[in-house]
């Protein structure tokens, strides 16, 4: 990670890298150090996750070598139920980076996927701890697909990575770096300009096919269908349907 070092020097990231060649979950270990007052800013990576978790429990596949694995700390002053906010941010980050380092646009899934086309390039797994008003840190973990060239034959109608869609061998370190600092520029923006929350809703849906007229089937509690409708104030996602307007908190959404 020496060479990343530099790249990073002006974020909040600075000095706090945290690099191993094989762990559980980065998030796990992230979480853990916020609980023993590691300072904000911290990120942990990783080549290989034995037990990476996406969000509602499911697994995440990390192909030693060829991913991104990496989760930050952060401290924000907010209340919990402003948590998805970050979390979208950090798609919007995501997707800037891979903008800028490959020139590939990609589709944000309504909270937490990027996708590629059809196929997912990447999740974003946002854990915290927190008191009823007061967030006492946030951890971000990010999964990105970068140089896998194949899938296990579960996957591989739903995966995708940066080299499958270009053929191409892309650097991490390069790829890491962009995404730390659009990162950093997202969560600034979020700290210090008040404008900056409405923007992120605004851009959400800019760059996702999912949270506008689109035919989705939400699995919860008990499973609905309806035609999305935008998100509100919070994040979260509007879904019409035969009984009136629902608000999706949480859940997974398909298309139809």
């Amino acid at each position: 990670m020496d060479v990343l070092a530099p790249m990073i020097a002006e974020t909040i990231f600075s000095g706090k890298l945290h690099h191993t060649v094989r762990t559980e979950s980065t998030n796990s270990s992230a979480m853990a150090a916020g609980a023993a007052g590691a300072p904000e800013g911290s990120v942990f990576l990783t080549e290989e996750q034995t037990a990476g978790r996406g969000r509602g429990g499911h697994a995440w596949h990390s192909a030693p070598g060829d991913g991104i694995y990496c989760s930050v700390l952060l401290r924000p002053t907010l209340p919990p139920s402003q948590v998805l906010l970050l979390a979208l941010a950090a798609g919007l980050a995501v997707r800037a980076a891979v903008l800028e380092f490959a020139d590939l646009d990609t589709d944000l899934k309504w909270p937490n996927d990027v996708y590629l086309g059809a196929k997912k390039l990447g999740g974003i797994l946002t854990e915290m701890h927190s008191e009823a008003t007061q967030v006492r840190h946030l951890v971000v973990g990010i999964g990105l697909n970068v140089n896998q060239t194949s899938f296990p034959a579960d996957l591989s109608q739903e995966a995708t990575s940066l080299y499958l869609e270009s053929r191409v061998r892309s650097s991490r370190v390069e790829l890491l770096a962009a995404l730390l600092k659009s990162l950093d520029r997202e969560y600034r923006a979020f700290q210090s300009d008040p404008g900056a929350r409405e923007s992120i809703l605004h851009r959400f849906q800019e760059h996702s096919s999912w949270t506008q007229g689109c035919a989705v089937r939400i699995e919860e509690g008990i499973s609905f269908t309806g035609i999305t409708e935008g998100l509100n104030s919070q994040g979260f996602l509007l879904v019409w349907t035969p009984q009136g307007l629902r608000t999706v908190v949480s859940g997974t959404v398909r298309r139809q």
